[in-house]
């Protein structure tokens, strides 16, 4: 196909390129007159210019323009039938996918939670109920429908569902191999609180008597010989307010690292403290990278911490190629807008990376810690989720933890949260391969 543009920006080749090459449709743009006229090949104007005979969608201003516009008019409008956002008046599809996929909203919205993350009900996907829908994707279908029908057919055969279970090792056991400052610190704190209960446990795992309540690896293992595709995300850094897991160092859990890895994709769980730190992070990535033999390139941020543009310039500069941490900790749904792979735009800089940014559509503690929802509450909301990636295709991406599947105290049932989320897909998976 060929489309038609008064003007080629960074902007608008990142949107067209998401629109159509990353849903498989070869296409041409250009801004010759007489070339575009002559064209036999489907084609459309994406200009006001006055063309006969041929499809035209008036742009809005946004992917033409260069600098971030703080002041923006944002509406719920309708667009060929489909609820579409509206900028400044103009209802421009092509300008609401880039100012969804580019995350535009979080440069210009300061509002944060307590860890300094942008929340899901400051989004206006919350807010305009699109959350749970890869809105997205209906403004892509919309777009070809419209414009390019004879395309219709190739695009929904490209249609494909991927899935990616994953896991956070935040904490790799609740009581087994931590060093002696910890143990018993963790024996004082418990004593003084009168946790009995807590202590017995501890007693009983230490003593080999019952397993660690964390300890899910065979659980994981499992997993990720029935779905090929499975991410490990392992947190290795400094011990701190928030970042609590067992020191990388121990033999035992650098092996434990390393069987995980010979069936799963073992990424970084960069720590919190990273998230501020170039050193820190550069420390934790050379870590992983002794301990797996070999370069690392995927990571989640602990406590999905993600602050545009900068951690995402952090771990382009440390060499990291794709990142798992787009999607909110206190609701459901596609921070994209899609489930398909993004590539990460800094706005701030007006530029388009190859950082590749896998959207996820739920995480565990989203349904029992900020929503507290019941298991039989949140099987509907993952059923919804997933539906919609059937229908309009990309991953399906979700998160677990090692601890919350081990049905123990404030966990206790859910694990059967993920066996219904594995058995939906089922028939969905990838062909088997070594991971990727």
């Amino acid at each position: 196909m060929i489309v038609f543009v008064d003007q080629v920006t960074e902007r608008l080749q990142y949107t067209f390129d998401f629109v159509f090459k990353q849903h498989g449709l070869h296409y041409t743009l250009t801004n010759d007159l007489s070339l575009f006229i002559a064209a036999t090949e489907p084609k459309f104007s994406y200009s006001d210019y006055p063309f006969d005979e041929v499809p035209i969608l008036i742009p809005g201003s946004l992917l033409f323009e260069e600098v971030i516009d703080t002041h923006l008019t944002l509406s719920k409008s309708e667009w060929k039938g489909v609820e579409c956002l509206s900028i400044d008046g103009k209802t421009d599809p092509f300008a609401a996918i880039f100012y969804v996929i580019s995350r535009y909203e979080e440069y210009t919205n300061p509002k944060r939670d307590k860890h300094d993350r942008f929340q899901a009900s400051e989004s206006l996907l919350f807010q305009f109920d699109w959350l749970k829908k890869q809105i997205v994707e209906h403004w892509v279908k919309a777009i070809v429908v419209n414009y390019l029908p004879s395309k219709l057919a190739e695009f929904e055969s490209g249609k494909t569902l991927t899935a990616i279970p994953t896991f956070d090792i935040d904490n790799t056991f609740a009581y087994k191999w931590k060093d002696g400052f910890r143990k018993w610190f963790s024996v004082a704190k418990d004593t003084l609180k009168g946790n009995k209960e807590r202590a017995n446990l501890r007693k009983l795992v230490l003593s080999g008597q019952t397993p660690d309540p964390y300890d899910t690896f065979d659980r994981i293992q499992q997993c990720a010989q029935r779905f090929d595709q499975t991410r490990v995300f392992w947190l290795l850094g400094d011990i701190g307010e928030f970042d609590r897991n067992i020191t990388w160092r121990d033999s035992r859990h650098q092996r434990l690292i390393r069987t995980i890895g010979m069936v799963a994709r073992v990424g970084l769980h960069p720590s919190y403290a990273s998230n501020v730190s170039d050193k820190r992070l550069l420390e934790e990535k050379q870590r992983i990278a002794q301990i797996l033999a070999k370069n690392v390139t995927e990571s989640r941020q602990h406590f999905l911490k993600v602050k545009l543009p900068q951690t995402y310039r952090r771990l382009i500069n440390e060499g990291f190629k794709k990142d798992y941490s787009m999607g909110f900790a206190d609701q459901p749904g596609f921070r994209l807008g899609t489930a398909h792979p993004v590539y990460f735009f800094d706005l701030e800089a007006n530029l388009a990376t190859d950082f590749k940014l896998i959207p996820f559509a739920y995480m565990d503690g989203t349904f029992n810690e900020y929503l507290h929802y019941s298991v039989d509450e949140s099987k509907p909301i993952v059923e919804q989720l997933l539906t919609e990636v059937k229908t309009y295709g990309g991953v399906f991406c979700f998160i677990w933890h090692n601890e919350t599947i081990g049905n123990s105290g404030k966990w206790q049932g859910w694990s059967e949260l993920l066996d219904f989320t594995l058995e939906l897909l089922d028939g969905n998976n990838t062909t088997p391969s070594a991971p990727n």
